[in-house]
This record gives C-alpha cells, sequence and structure tokens, in this order.
C-alpha cells in the first residue's frame, strides 16, 4: 500500500495532468514553458507560458518540451515536471511522491528511461511506467481485467496509440507520431499553399477546433483567420471552411486509420470478435475532433465510443492505478533509481 502523496500524471505533448490520490484531477496545464534565450532563465510555465507561443519578443522562447509523445528538451522537462508536481503537492514536500507516470506505447528504452529520469530528477520517489492505452481504458471504466478484448484508441497531442487488452494486459499495440499536433502542422502547410498565408500554430489549433471536421458529412462552419501575407509580407485575414480543414487533414487521418487496420490485423480472432462485439473506445483529446468517431467507425467497420472526458481520461486511469495498485501492479512494475546499473 503507498503512504504519503501518490501522484498520477499524464505527461502529454499538449497538455499535462496531474492526479492526486484521494482528491482528483488537481492540475490540467498547457506542456509549454517560456524561457529568456539571454540567461537561461524559466519565465512562465503552463496556462502563462502558452499565452506567449507565437506572441515573444526576439529574447523569450515559449517551447514545448516534449515532442510526439517523448522528451525533446530533457532539463526543460525537469523544469516543467518539478513544477507541477510542487503545484499539485504544496511547495512543502515531506515525502518524495509516488507517482504513476503514462508513457506512449511505442517509445525506445532510452525515450522511457528518459521520462522516467525527468520524474526522478523533478522530486518523484518510486516512478511507475504505465503505457497510456492501459490507463486510457482504465480511466474510460473498462473491465480489462476479464479474459475479453478492449480496444481502446489514444489520439493526443503527439501519438496515436492503439491498443487491444485483455486479462490487464496489452496484447497488440500500435502508436504512430500522428496526432493532434499534426493536424495543426497540415493546416499551417494547406493555408500557406492554398491563400498565400502564414499562420502561427495558435492560429492552427483555433482553426481547428473552431471548423475542423474528419468526415465529409460533417460540420459545415467557415472561420475568418489572420496572418502574413507570403506576397506582399502584410497581415491579411482570409475566410478557411470546414471542407477546407477535411482537405488538410487527409493525410494524418488516413495513418491514423492505417494503424488502427494495422493492430485489428494482429489481432486473436477470439479478441477480435469480441471488438466487433464492443467496439473500440476512443480517448485523448485529439479524439475531439468533429466527426472523427463516425469517420474511424465507417472505415473500420466496428461501432466506436467516445469517452465522456477525453482530455482527462489516461490521468484518471492512472488515478484509479494508483487506488487499485494491488491489481495493476504487475503492469506498472517500480523502476530503478536514476543511474542505477542492471
Amino acid at each position: 500500500m503507498f503512504l504519503g502523496t501518490d501522484l498520477g500524471i499524464d505527461l502529454g505533448t499538449a497538455t499535462v495532468l496531474v492526479f492526486v490520490r484521494g482528491k482528483g484531477v488537481v492540475l490540467k496545464e498547457p506542456s509549454v514553458v517560456a524561457i529568456d534565450r539571454d540567461s537561461g532563465r524559466v519565465l512562465a510555465i503552463g496556462s502563462e507560458a502558452y499565452r506567449m507561443v507565437g506572441r515573444t519578443p526576439g529574447n523569450i522562447i515559449a517551447i514545448r518540451p516534449l515532442r510526439e509523445g517523448v522528451i525533446a528538451d530533457f532539463d526543460v522537462t525537469e523544469t516543467m515536471l518539478r513544477y507541477f508536481i510542487s503545484q499539485a503537492c504544496g511547495r512543502r514536500l515531506f515525502f518524495r511522491p509516488r507517482v504513476i507516470i503514462c508513457i506512449p506505447p511505442g517509445i525506445t528504452g532510452v525515450e522511457r528511461r528518459a521520462v522516467i529520469d525527468a520524474a526522478t530528477r523533478a522530486g518523484a520517489g518510486k516512478v511507475f511506467p504505465i503505457e497510456q492505452p492501459l490507463a486510457a481504458a482504465i480511466g474510460a471504466g473498462l473491465d480489462i481485467t476479464q479474459p475479453s478484448g478492449n480496444m481502446v484508441v489514444d489520439v493526443g497531442g503527439g501519438t496515436t496509440d492503439v491498443a487491444i487488452i485483455s486479462l490487464g494486459g496489452v496484447v497488440v499495440s500500435e502508436s504512430i507520431r500522428v496526432a493532434g499536433d499534426k493536424f495543426d502542422d497540415a493546416l499551417v502547410r494547406y493555408v500557406k499553399r492554398e491563400f498565400d498565408l502564414m499562420i502561427g500554430e495558435r492560429t492552427a489549433e483555433d482553426l481547428k477546433i473552431g471548423v475542423g471536421t474528419a468526415h465529409p458529412e460533417g460540420r459545415e462552419a467557415m472561420m475568418d483567420i489572420r496572418g502574413r501575407d507570403l506576397i506582399t509580407g502584410l497581415p491579411k485575414t482570409v475566410r478557411v471552411t470546414s471542407q477546407d480543414c477535411l482537405r488538410a487533414f487527409k493525410e494524418p487521418t488516413a495513418q491514423m486509420l492505417e494503424s488502427i487496420h494495422a493492430a485489428l490485423e494482429r489481432t486473436p480472432p477470439e479478441l477480435a470478435a469480441d471488438i466487433m462485439d464492443k467496439g473500440l473506445v476512443l480517448t485523448g483529446g485529439g479524439s475531439m475532433l468533429d466527426s472523427l468517431d463516425r469517420l474511424i467507425r465507417e472505415e473500420i467497420g466496428v461501432p466506436v465510443h467516445r469517452v465522456e472526458d477525453p482530455v482527462s481520461c489516461v490521468a484518471l486511469g492512472a488515478g484509479k492505478a494508483l487506488e487499485h495498485f494491488h491489481v495493476f501492479q504487475d503492469h506498472i512494475q517500480p523502476t530503478r533509481k536514476a543511474g542505477s546499473q542492471r
């Protein structure tokens, strides 16, 4: 049994969520850090830093220390984690908190070690890694301990993770570095190509949320966006429709569907039959794209159930794993301390 402070952390490319045992999800902040380029000093973390994205003077950079589900800047990730842990637990820690941290299933051993080391150096005691689709399934309320197939598709900011789960473990998994950020990038390229307009990532995200759709019969909306005209160099406003977004999203959605196909092709027949009956569960912030569930249902041919709170689902799963640790302990074994040898 755990003593002291226990945390579940969803270390996402776009958002970090922290679950405190007995309190629930207490922190949900963008994975952004603002740094003074000259001195290296951290100026802001989370929401305050996110407001600076694309709007900073030359000596200040607002960066995302995680890219495509893995750590791109170790030191900045450690600083960000330390700040979020202190925010969740209070600044006066009497115990180093025990942490369950969620990781994509497709990362390498080096990338996995980097996540664990960053959490340890940020103030965690024992660190228990758990694969994101497993945490998502737990958070979605699936009974994963039974000998029955459950399929989870977790569309985050950096990765889309597909997993077939049975008897408390991942039987088949696929992970591709195509998710919410790639949709934003696709919009930036499309607007540049079709309208000769340069826009930033925040504008692209607002456009995706406001009018984006993944299905030809999805919503019909339009939005005026502002950017820099690539021909004149002056500010310009253009109107972008849902159909424009659909065309921009064609490549990333095709890659996502391919990864789901690949997972099903490797699924044992008995578990595949379970999935045909029960369908798949769609989680993650990227799954909130309009009509993505409909697209998957029509292309894959299985029912699709989007969870009520897709953004918090993985963090809630990590929290439930904390509360029922004896049930899931075989899948969230403690790691060796940083710097230890095998």
